[in-house]
């Protein structure tokens, strides 16, 4: 416990550049596989992926969390949660297959049938490493998981654009989701050594059970919430309506995903070693929520005040349409970066029983909005999106911090340094994009606007808005020698 900060904020740095690194696979292949696949192929996938991702959502029915918020796990306990999860993955992925027929009949394609057989392979391949994941994190040893998420993404990637340059269309796409787990189960299997044991009766982890069993259905009905309007789209709307609507919501989902990843595995670590001590753990998590928040909102200016230079620049003039999307999608970057760190708060405290009464609420609100905006295409169900999330983020927070040693008002500071430095720095942006016009091409004039506006942002988020401390005291801590571990 003595060495946990050191190691907290070691580890969230090796989470960001691993991230970083990820982000930039991401985006590289995006910029790659939009240019050799029309909208239609990624529709297709998006059509399978967002019914399969309701099985993915339940993932290892928390089984993982579960074993990492616990204050000591057995290693009968680990062999038997393993072998719950081999099982799970076979039931999933037999769940995956059986719903083929039924998924190729919604959407009217005859082609998904095949992809959605090979997307319920990765079920089995991803549950035999969930529990070795598990291990590395609780052990914090971050780097390794980094690699191995790294290594795994790359060859995905190049799998799937090696596909597309063959010609394979949406079958390179599908690829991917049995190559990175086939991949990383390899990865984390080698880097942890260790092989479970048979699976043996009464080894105490019916608590965990309850546990996981609880964050999985949590997960399945936020699933729902924030994934309904895809299914909406795809069947009402089409392959190329849901094609370039969800290439706008990757676009958005990508720096939203690497930093509550970064961050949030970290975070979720850290917090359950210090439930007992509300002290620390007030402190630890404000400094990251007020972190990942630092870093999200020139992300959500830039795409709410630059959205057409980015579809350009990353997907390409064939994806223009998409550019309102992305646009309309903006607000959610912010609102998911206040709303996610809210989880490590209430699951490492093991308050699951509020985020069952959370969840379904906020499930049925969004999927009430997308059916309302649903009439009016993808453009009015992305800004239904956005304005039932702005609006639902102040009753969230409240019940999320109920009870707990953080207040509603240390929520709306954190929230409003970085807000108030967003808002100035994307107004000098703004300005900068408006003497620009037409006169450079976009990618130059995106990297002046961008650039404008991240070192406006930050000069005004250390300097005027009184978080310099912040970033100097975890510059500290890096530059202190190694701890023994």
């Amino acid at each position: 416990m003595q060495n946990l900060k050191a190691k907290v904020i070691r580890s969230g740095l090796v989470r960001l550049c691993a991230q970083g690194v990820t982000f930039t696979l991401r985006i590289g292949s995006l910029m790659i596989l939009a240019r050799l696949l029309g909208p239609e192929d990624f529709g297709l996938i998006g059509m399978v992926t967002v019914f399969t991702g309701v099985l993915t959502a339940l993932g290892d029915f928390g089984l993982s969390a579960a074993a990492i918020q616990r204050t000591t796990v057995s290693e009968e306990q680990f062999s038997a949660l393993f072998w719950i999860n081999m099982l799970l993955g076979a039931v999933l992925g037999l769940i995956a297959l059986s719903m083929a027929p039924a998924i190729a009949a919604f959407y009217h394609e005859p082609q998904l049938f095949g992809v959605t057989a090979v997307v319920a392979m990765g079920f089995l391949f991803g549950a035999a490493g969930m529990q070795h994941a598990a291990i590395l994190q609780r052990q914090m040893r971050f780097t390794a998981l980094a690699v191995i998420n790294v290594v795994s993404l790359t060859g995905g990637i190049a799998i799937a654009i090696y596909g597309a340059k063959a010609g394979y269309g949406y079958w390179a796409l599908a690829s991917m989701s049995v190559t990175s787990p086939i991949i990383g189960t390899i990865g984390v299997w080698l880097t942890t050594g260790w092989v479970p044991g048979m699976p043996r009766k009464s080894t105490g982890i019916r608590s965990m059970m309850h546990f996981g069993g609880s964050l999985a259905l949590i997960n399945l009905l936020v699933y729902f919430g924030y994934n309904a309007e895809k299914i909406m789209i795809g069947r009402f709307w089409g392959a190329d309506a849901i094609g370039i609507y969800g290439r706008a919501y990757q676009l958005i989902n990508i720096p939203t995903e690497n930093l509550n990843s970064a961050v949030g595995q970290v975070a979720f670590s850290a917090l359950s070693r210090l439930q007992d001590d509300p002290v620390r753990f007030r402190s630890y998590f404000l400094k990251g929520f007020s972190l990942v928040l630092g870093l999200t909102l020139p992300i959500t200016i830039a795409c709410a005040l630059f959205a057409e230079d980015i579809v350009f620049v990353l997907l390409g003039p064939n994806w223009k349409d998409a550019a309102i999307i992305v646009r309309l999608l903006a607000p959610t970057i912010v609102i998911f970066a206040i709303i996610n760190p809210l989880g490590w708060l209430v699951f490492s405290l093991g308050l699951v029983a509020r985020g069952l009464k959370v969840a379904p609420v906020l499930a049925a609100v969004m999927i009430a909005g997308y059916a309302v905006a649903l009439p009016y295409g993808p453009k009015g169900v992305a800004f239904a999106y956005s304005a039932v999330l702005t609006l639902w983020v102040i009753p969230h927070i409240w019940v999320c911090v109920h009870g707990t040693a953080i207040s509603i008002r240390d929520i709306l500071v954190a929230v409003s340094r970085p807000l108030a430095s967003g808002i100035l720095a994307g107004v000098l942006a703004f300005g900068v994009q408006l003497i620009c016009g037409q006169s450079i091409s976009p990618l130059p004039r995106l990297f002046l606007e961008s650039g404008v506006l991240v070192v406006a942002f930050f000069g005004v988020l250390l300097f005027a808005a009184g978080q310099k401390s912040l970033y100097l005291d975890l510059l500290g801590e890096l530059r202190r020698p190694s701890l023994a571990q």
